[in-house]
This record gives C-alpha cells, structure tokens and sequence, in this order.
C-alpha cells in the first residue's frame, strides 16, 4: 500500500512513518509539509491512502483534503489533529474524508483506522469522555 504523509512537524511524520513501515504492507510513497505540497504530491505518487495533519501551514489539511479529493476522488483520506469533537469530525465528513484519529490516540488506533478506511469503511475516533469538576476517589467499606 503507498501511502502520502502529511504534517508540518517532521516528527510527526517520522512517528507516522514507524507505525506504518510496522505493518509490513506499506511503502511511504512521499511526505509533505504543508497542505499545498500534499496536493502537488498526491498527483506525483498515486497513493493508495494519504494521511494529513488538520493544521497545516500555506493550505490547512480541510483545505487539502478537498483538493485531493477532486484530484483522486477514490483515495481515503484520515485526517489527524491535536484537536477534536463533533464540529471537526463533522466537517471532515462533509469534505470526504474517510477517517480521522486524535494525534493523542495515533499510536494505540491508526492501524485499526486504516484497515478500516481501506475496507472501505469509515473510522472516525469519536468516543471521548469528558469530566466536569474534581475527580472522586473510590471509598472502600
């Protein structure tokens, strides 16, 4: 599978890169800085599957990911991003993206989003819970 990597940190990219190079299926085809060369490259390497960050400088991954998809209207894309929540998961569905995963939850659930976006399924990490006010210890009697 070759996949594009998009992310204006190259550490980032470089963490992305070990979980992928992990499964044993995957060539990285080629990484990006910004949204703007994601969008270059796609046409250049014809990725099977193209990962970008959400917060991107020059074009921002929404941005990107839109491109790409009049581009290579069939290739899933996963967005990833220190943000969440219902309006970016939202937001990501109506640009058509496939998958997103939280950057916090990158190394426990990207494999699990993308064998499910290259079934053709969508993964999108959304079960988070919140707590409001002090925690509470548990009281034994």
């Amino acid at each position: 599978m070759r996949v594009l990597i998009a992310d204006d940190h190259e550490i980032v990219r470089r963490g992305v890169r070990s979980i992928l190079e992990s499964r044993g299926d995957t060539n990285i085809c080629l990484e990006a800085s910004n949204g703007q060369e994601a969008v270059q490259r796609v046409a250049e390497c014809k990725p099977d599957l193209v990962i970008l960050d959400h917060s991107m400088p020059v074009l921002d991954g929404l941005g990107a990911a839109s491109k790409i998809r009049k581009i290579m209207p069939e290739v899933p894309i996963i967005m990833l991003s220190m943000h969440d929540g219902p309006q970016l998961i939202q937001e990501l569905r109506l640009i058509g993206a496939q998958g997103f995963v939280p950057k916090a939850e990158c190394a426990e659930r990207l494999n699990e989003g993308i064998d499910a976006v290259m079934r053709g399924e969508t993964f999108f990490s959304e079960e988070k819970t919140f707590r409001s006010g002090p925690l509470q210890e548990a009281v034994e009697d």
